[in-house]
């Protein structure tokens, strides 16, 4: 029989402040610490107040990673240097590969009611860092929804659900850092244990109700990150919504100077270089 994957941190997000004064919740970002590879950031935002969100994300740039944005509620407007737009609404998610450099924008479409969602921040493999940048809008009719025998509902963003019983194909898939994103809906009582390869870095943030993690309690607005090997068992008494993410670490050098990630020290000066003198992103 199958150990179970252990605990190995449990901690809650963070108040923080992002863009041109975007209140969130910082659910991890530790600047060249591996413990999270292949992920960078999570961050939660989430308010009815506009003043929290109305400001949103001007003009800025990026390299050397991914970014994923879920969106819950709200609507939120992308533009970038390559002539991308895409509007992102309730159940949506971008995904823009930043690469050698990308300068874009995020700003909502809405001055009031609420804005709620996750924006997530993929490492890429040196051997990507500087290829093409792209971006892709997923209407929420896009992204695979599966319903387990147990009645869990699962929203498949990247990678492939497995259960035993259900398996659905993701929206996205990612050769090198193998990313798994699902949004985990568990009604009272539910239970879901998904299929998850040995080696791959896996984390759960609980955004609301509270879950039993393999027996363990852990409560809304928890980060837990478990071993890379093992069996998965998620249950809730009252019900719970919990945000999967799993991946392939890739065991290379992090080395994070606001928002680029390259790999060394060097790379991030020339990143600089290049954003000074309009070269980044031409």
């Amino acid at each position: 029989m199958s150990s179970y994957r252990q605990i190995l941190e449990q901690r809650p997000g963070q108040p923080a402040s992002d863009g041109a004064g975007v209140n969130l919740i910082r659910v991890f970002a530790e600047q060249g610490v591996p413990r999270f590879d292949p992920f960078l950031m999570l961050d939660e935002f989430g308010s009815a107040n506009p003043d929290d969100y109305v400001a949103g994300f001007p003009s800025h740039p990026h390299r050397g990673f991914e970014t994923i944005t879920y969106m819950l509620e709200g609507r939120m407007r992308h533009e970038d240097h390559l002539g991308n737009q895409g509007l992102l609404e309730n159940g949506g998610v971008q995904w823009m590969t930043a690469a050698r450099g990308i300068i874009h924008s995020e700003m909502p479409e809405q001055e009031e009611g609420v804005m709620r969602g996750f924006q997530i921040w993929l490492n890429l493999p040196a051997k990507d860092k500087m290829g093409d940048p792209g971006y892709r809008d997923f209407d929420p009719t896009e992204i695979p929804r599966v319903r387990t025998v147990a009645g869990v509902q699962a929203l498949v963003i990247a990678g492939r659900f497995d259960d035993g019983q259900v398996q659905q194909l993701g929206a996205v898939q990612r050769p090198h850092t193998e990313p798994h994103i699902f949004d985990l809906e568990l009604p009272a009582n539910g239970y879901v244990a998904p299929l998850l390869a040995d080696g791959l870095r896996v984390m759960l943030y609980v955004y609301e109700g509270e879950v039993h993690v393999n027996g363990n309690l852990v409560g809304k607005g928890r980060l837990v990150r478990l071993s890379d090997t093992g069996v998965l068992e998620l249950a809730s008494a009252t019900g719970a919504r919990v945000l999967l993410l799993a991946g392939r670490p890739l065991g290379e050098p992090i080395v994070q100077y606001g928002p680029f990630v390259m790999n060394s020290r060097e790379e991030i000066e020339q990143a600089l270089r290049d954003y000074r003198d309009g070269r980044l992103a031409p």
